[in-house]
């Protein structure tokens, strides 16, 4: 699986963002998916993940009522909504995808089947 990534950028304090993570290759819906994002000098942080079907999904403290996670699996494509942004969510997102939604909860630390590639995010104040 390839996944590309798309969709950041620079916005104000209150504004929104949204994501694409397009995957290529081997069949999508095989595979949990999820964004994850690391700030300058932080460690990564997951962000939210989603199950195969799609029909589950799960959200950081900090993504809980701004942010929607969502997948077609026809299009081979996971979204995440971005709303009410904050400067704390300034950082580099990528999206990923594992066999196991635990890994992409636990940011790879056990290692991640896919990444796609960092779309930066800047949010001013």
């Amino acid at each position: 699986v390839q996944l590309q990534a798309s969709g950041g950028g620079l916005v104000q304090a209150g504004g929104s963002l949204r994501f694409a993570c397009a995957a290529s290759g081997r069949t999508f819906n095989n595979y949990a998916t999820g964004w994850i994002r690391q700030a300058p000098g932080k460690e990564r942080e997951f962000v939210a993940a989603t199950i195969r079907s799609g029909e589950s999904t799960y959200y950081a403290d900090s993504a809980k009522g701004r942010f929607t996670l969502s997948r077609d699996n026809a299009k081979n494509t996971v979204y995440l909504q971005m709303n009410s942004l904050k400067p704390e969510d300034t950082a580099v997102y990528y999206c990923a995808a594992d066999r196991k939604l635990h890994n992409i909860v636990i940011v790879g630390r056990d290692g991640m089947d896919y990444w796609g590639n960092g779309t930066q995010v800047t949010v001013s104040s």
